[in-house]
C-alpha cells in the first residue's frame, strides 16, 4: 500500500480535515442539546449549521494551506465555534436568555484560554490568531443582532464594526495590513462581549443598558480609529492594486446615478439626460485647487463623496416613504421607525427569510454609504492624472450651459441640458430644518395645554353614562374602499347586507370622513390623534405626547366612571408608551387565551379577538361600564392569507382556525401584480367590516354604542398617489338618544357615508365627541372641524 501523501510538519489530508470534521459533528451535538433544552425551529438549526458547516470548510483550507493539523489551541477554539453555532441558533429561535446567556459566557471565558494554551504549547500561529478572531467577531455580531431586538438597531454598529473595516480594506488595500498588537484592543474586544452579554441578559433597566452599550461602542470606536490611524501612516509598506478600467467605470456610472436619481419618481424623465451642474463644479474646485495642498483637498474630495452619499440615502428613503406613506422622508424624524421596520419585516415574514432581508437592507445602505464616498475618490484620481483632458471637458460643459442660458434670456427655446436637481433637494432638506423644529416646540406647547382637562367629572360624558362605548379601528380602512371602482362592489354590499341585519337588531349609524394624519402604515398616530385632540403625525410628535400630561379619551372616560381597555392583538410583547393612554387593562396577543395559527403579520383573526373581547370584558352580567379601544388586524399589509368567517359557536380557544392558513393565499402569490395585491386587500377589509358587523348583531343591546373608523388609506400600491388621507367613520347605537346627541354634526345616515359627507380632521374628534356627550355644557359647535 502507497503511504499518504505529506502536506508538512508530518500531516496528511486525512488528519488535516479530522479536526474540521470532528468540530462539525461536535456542533450537530450541541445544536442537538439546545434542541432539548429550548426547542430550535427549523430557521435555528439551519442558522447553527451554517455556522458548523463554514467553520469546518474554512478551517480545513486554512489548515491544508499551512500544511498542519488542529493544535491543542485550535481545539479549544473549535469548541468555542461550536458554542458560537449554537448562540447563532438560539438567537434567530428567539430563545429565553437564561438558556442563551449561559452559552454565550461559556464562548467568551473559552476565549481566554485557548490563547494560554497557545503560548503554553508553543503552537501559537498566523492561522490560529486569525480564526479565534473570526470566532470572537461573529459572536459579538450575533450578540449585539439579540439584543438590537430590544435596546434599537444601532446596536448592530458593534458587531458590524470589524466587517465595515474588512469591506473598505477592499478599496484601501492597508486597512487589511496587520496592525501592531495592542493590550488595550484586546480589552476593549473583551469588554464588548461582556457588556452585550450583560444587556441580552435582561438583569439591567433599558435606561442603564442603554448607556453602557453607548459606552461601549465609544471604546470600540476610540479602538477602530487608532488602530486606522497608525495603518494610515504605514500605508507606504502595502503595495497598491492596479487601477483597473471597469472599477472607473462603475464609479463613474454610481456618482452619476446618484446625482441624477430623483426623490420622486414622476420626475425620473426630467432628470435622467440632464448634465449635473453638481458635477460641473466638483470638476471645477478638483480643478483649481492646487495638488500641492494636499490635506485640503482630501477634505474636499471627502466631504463630496460622504455628502453625495447621505443625499443619495435621503432620495431613496424619499422614494420608498412616498411608496407606501404617500409623504417624504423626514431626516429629522423618521430615523426612529427603523425598529418599526425590524419589526414589521419579523412579524411579516418567516423566521428564516427575515434576517435575509433584513442584512440584505443593511448591506444595501452600507454599500451605498461607503461605495458613493470610494467612487468619488476614484474619480478625482483619475481627473488628477488627466489634467488637461479633464479641463478641455469643464470647458465644454460650461460653454453649453451659458449657451442654453443665454438662450432662454433672450426669450429662445433651449432644452435643459444641465440640471441642479441634487442641489436644490439638498437646499430644500437644509431649509426645512428650522421651520420643523419651530412646529416641534410648538405642537410640546399644546400637549400641555389641554382644553378639557378641567371638565368635572360628573359632566363628563354623562350623555353616555351606563353605556359601553368601543372604538374600533379597522386596519387601512379607508375612502378607497368606498370609492374605487374595482373595491367598491365588494365592500358596499359587506355595508348594505351588515345595515339591514343591525336594523333588524334596532341599531341606526351615522357616518361621516375623518382625515388622517398617516398614509399607508404608523396606526398609532392616528389612534393618538383621535384620542387626544392633537395632530400626530410624524414619531417625534407621538414621542413628546406620549411623556406629557394630555388628557387621552380613555383617561376621560376612565375619570368617569367607565373600566379602560385596549385590545392589541398586533402587540407580541410589551407596550410602554400603552400607559400614557389609562387603560386599566390590556389585552394583546399573550393573554387574551388564542391557541390557534398566525395569518402572516395578524397574530389572529378578527373574529376571535372580537369574540374574547366579548368573552373577557362584555359577557359578565355584574360589573362596571366597559371603554375600549380595539384594534382589528386582518386588513393589515400585505393582505395574505385573510381568514374565513367561522361559525361563532366553534371559535373557542382559536384552534378551530389550526390549517386555515396554509389554505389560503401566500404574499409571493398575491404579490404578482397590482392587481391582484388590490384585490386582495378588498377582501381583507370585507372580512374585517363582516366580522364587526357580525359582533356588533349577536352581542349588540341598548347599552353598546361602536365608533368604527379606519385608521389610515392603504398604501399607494392600491389608493394611488393621489388619494388623500381620509378614512371612513361611523357611530352605531340602539338608543335614539344616543344619536340625537350628534345630530349637529350633520353626518350621514348608514353605514357608508357618501362621497359629500363631512369631513373632519381626525384630531377633531375627541373633543366634538366629548362636546356632544357632556352633561352641562352647550355642544362647541362642528363648523371649525367640517371642510
Amino acid at each position: 500500500m502507497r503511504p499518504p501523501a505529506l502536506l508538512g510538519n508530518g500531516a496528511t489530508p486525512l488528519s488535516v480535515q479530522t479536526g474540521p470534521a470532528t468540530g462539525l459533528a461536535t456542533q450537530v451535538a450541541v445544536l442537538a442539546g439546545l434542541d432539548l433544552a429550548a426547542g430550535l425551529t427549523r430557521a435555528a438549526w439551519l442558522a447553527g449549521l451554517t455556522v458548523g458547516v463554514g467553520v469546518a470548510v474554512l478551517l480545513g483550507l486554512g489548515l491544508a494551506r499551512a500544511g498542519r493539523g488542529v493544535g491543542p489551541a485550535d481545539v479549544v477554539t473549535l469548541a468555542r465555534s461550536n458554542l458560537v453555532g449554537g448562540v447563532a441558533a438560539l438567537v434567530v429561535a428567539r430563545a429565553d436568555p437564561a438558556v442563551l446567556v449561559p452559552v454565550a459566557v461559556v464562548a467568551l471565558a473559552l476565549d481566554w484560554v485557548d490563547g494560554r494554551v497557545a503560548r503554553r504549547s508553543g503552537t501559537a500561529s498566523d492561522l490560529g490568531g486569525r480564526f479565534d478572531m473570526e470566532v470572537d467577531a461573529l459572536l459579538v455580531l450575533l450578540l449585539s443582532w439579540h439584543v438590537s431586538a430590544t435596546a434599537g438597531a444601532w446596536v448592530l454598529l458593534i458587531g458590524l464594526a470589524r466587517y465595515l473595516k474588512l469591506a473598505a480594506s477592499w478599496a484601501w488595500p492597508w486597512l487589511g495590513a496587520t496592525a501592531r498588537a495592542r493590550h488595550w484592543a484586546r480589552v476593549v474586544a473583551a469588554v464588548q462581549g461582556v457588556v452585550l452579554v450583560v444587556a441580552g441578559s435582561g438583569l439591567l433597566p433599558p435606561t442603564p443598558t442603554a448607556v453602557v452599550l453607548l459606552l461601549a461602542l465609544a471604546l470600540l470606536a476610540e479602538s477602530f480609529a487608532t488602530e486606522i490611524r497608525w495603518l494610515w501612516r504605514h500605508r507606504d509598506a502595502v503595495p497598491p492594486r492596479p487601477r483597473r478600467l471597469a472599477g472607473t467605470a462603475v464609479a463613474l456610472l454610481a456618482v452619476s446615478a446618484a446625482l441624477v436619481a430623483p426623490h420622486v419618481w414622476e420626475r425620473a424623465g426630467a432628470w435622467s439626460w440632464q448634465l449635473p451642474l453638481e458635477a460641473v463644479a466638483y470638476v471645477a474646485v478638483v480643478l483649481l485647487v492646487p495638488q500641492r495642498l494636499t490635506r485640503a483637498r482630501q477634505v474636499v474630495t471627502a466631504g463630496a463623496g460622504v455628502l453625495l452619499a447621505v443625499l443619495a440615502l435621503l432620495k431613496a428613503l424619499d422614494l420608498g416613504f412616498r411608496a407606501v406613506l404617500n409623504r417624504p422622508f423626514d431626516p429629522l424624524v423618521d430615523w426612529a421607525y427603523v425598529d418599526e421596520l425590524v419589526a414589521l419585516v419579523h412579524d411579516s415574514t418567516s423566521e428564516l427569510l427575515a434576517p435575509v432581508l433584513l442584512a440584505a437592507l443593511a448591506t444595501a445602505v452600507v454599500a451605498l454609504l461607503v461605495g458613493l464616498p470610494l467612487a468619488v475618490q476614484r474619480l478625482t484620481r483619475v481627473l488628477d492624472a488627466r489634467r488637461p483632458a479633464a479641463r478641455r471637458g469643464l470647458a465644454a460643459a460650461v460653454s453649453l450651459w451659458l449657451v442654453t442660458v443665454l438662450t432662454a434670456a433672450a426669450g429662445g427655446s433651449a432644452p435643459a441640458v444641465v440640471g441642479a436637481g441634487t442641489a436644490s433637494y439638498a437646499w430644500h432638506q437644509v431649509a426645512r430644518v428650522p421651520g420643523e423644529l419651530r412646529a416641534r416646540a410648538a405642537f410640546e406647547r399644546m400637549t400641555h395645554d389641554d382644553p378639557v382637562a378641567d371638565i368635572p367629572a360628573d359632566r363628563l360624558l354623562a350623555g353616555l353614562r351606563g353605556k359601553d362605548v368601543l372604538v374600533v379601528f379597522v386596519e387601512s380602512y379607508g375612502r378607497v374602499a368606498l370609492t374605487d371602482p374595482a373595491l367598491a362592489p365588494g365592500v358596499d354590499a359587506v355595508l348594505e347586507d351588515g345595515t339591514a341585519r343591525l336594523a333588524e337588531a334596532g341599531f341606526a349609524g351615522r357616518s361621516a370622513w375623518l382625515t388622517s394624519p398617516t398614509f399607508g402604515a404608523l396606526s398609532w398616530l392616528a389612534h393618538a390623534s383621535l384620542q387626544t385632540g392633537l395632530w400626530v403625525d410624524s414619531q417625534a410628535r407621538y414621542d413628546a405626547l406620549v411623556d406629557s400630561p394630555r388628557m387621552s379619551l380613555t383617561r376621560l372616560f376612565g375619570r368617569a366612571g367607565w373600566r379602560t381597555v385596549a385590545s392589541v392583538p398586533a402587540n407580541t410583547e410589551d407596550w410602554p408608551q400603552g400607559a400614557f393612554y389609562g387603560f386599566d387593562h390590556l389585552y394583546d396577543s399573550r393573554n387574551v387565551g388564542y391557541r390557534g395559527p398566525r395569518f402572516g403579520y395578524p397574530t389572529m383573526p378578527d373574529q376571535f379577538t372580537l369574540e374574547a373581547f366579548w368573552r373577557h370584558e362584555l359577557a359578565a352580567r355584574e360589573r362596571r361600564p366597559v371603554m375600549a379601544e380595539i384594534d382589528l388586524i386582518s386588513s393589515h399589509a400585505p393582505w395574505s392569507r385573510t381568514p374565513r368567517m367561522v361559525d361563532p359557536a366553534l371559535v373557542g380557544d382559536g384552534s378551530v382556525f389550526d390549517g386555515m392558513p396554509e389554505q389560503l393565499p401566500s404574499e409571493p402569490e398575491i404579490w404578482t401584480s397590482p392587481q391582484r395585491v388590490r384585490a386582495a386587500y378588498g377582501e381583507a377589509v370585507e372580512y374585517s367590516l363582516t366580522a364587526l358587523l357580525d359582533f356588533v348583531a349577536r352581542h349588540g343591546d341598548d347599552d353598546l354604542v361602536v365608533v368604527a373608523l379606519g385608521d389610515h388609506q392603504p398604501a399607494t400600491v392600491v389608493s394611488g398617489a393621489d388619494a388623500g388621507h381620509d378614512v371612513p367613520v361611523t357611530v352605531l347605537s340602539r338608543d335614539p338618544a344616543v344619536l340625537e346627541r350628534i345630530e349637529a354634526w350633520g353626518w350621514q345616515d348608514g353605514l357608508r357615508p357618501a362621497d359629500d359627507a363631512p369631513v373632519w380632521r381626525m384630531d377633531a374628534f375627541r373633543d366634538q365627541f366629548l362636546a356632544a356627550y357632556d352633561g352641562g355644557a352647550e355642544d362647541t359647535g362642528h363648523a371649525d372641524v367640517n371642510r
